[in-house]
């Protein structure tokens, strides 16, 4: 029987803790006992290391993915410009000959209904 260096009381040579304080023996000192408050730690950090790994990815998953859309958002303006600038083709009344926009479905000039 040995006793506890903290708190005094007698505890088994087999111990690795003190029953009466929770302090480490020397045996438990010799075999690297850890504390179960330390194995958690080191799993809460190990998680933390996963959960920072995650959110890194995601982060560059989002990044990309915001890339994609402003691309996607600037190749569709500019999609747009160009079937403005070629959709302006004209109709002729055949009434007046004045020139209408493509869509056109009366004649802006002599108010005479299109052909389509």
């Amino acid at each position: 029987m040995t006793y506890c260096s903290h708190c005094g009381a007698q505890i088994s040579d087999e111990a690795f803790f003190c029953p009466n304080c929770g302090t480490k023996t020397q045996k438990g000192v010799k075999e690297n006992i850890k504390y179960p408050s330390d194995e958690l730690r080191e799993a809460f950090t190990m998680a933390g290391a996963e959960i920072e790994k995650a959110f890194t990815i995601a982060a560059k998953e989002m990044h990309n993915a915001i890339q994609n859309v402003r691309e996607d958002f600037r190749n569709s303006k500019q999609d747009q410009n160009t079937k403005s600038q070629t959709s302006t083709a004209t109709v002729i009344c055949k009434n007046c000959g004045a020139t209408n926009e493509t869509g056109a479905v009366f004649c802006r000039n002599c108010g005479n209904k299109l052909e389509a």
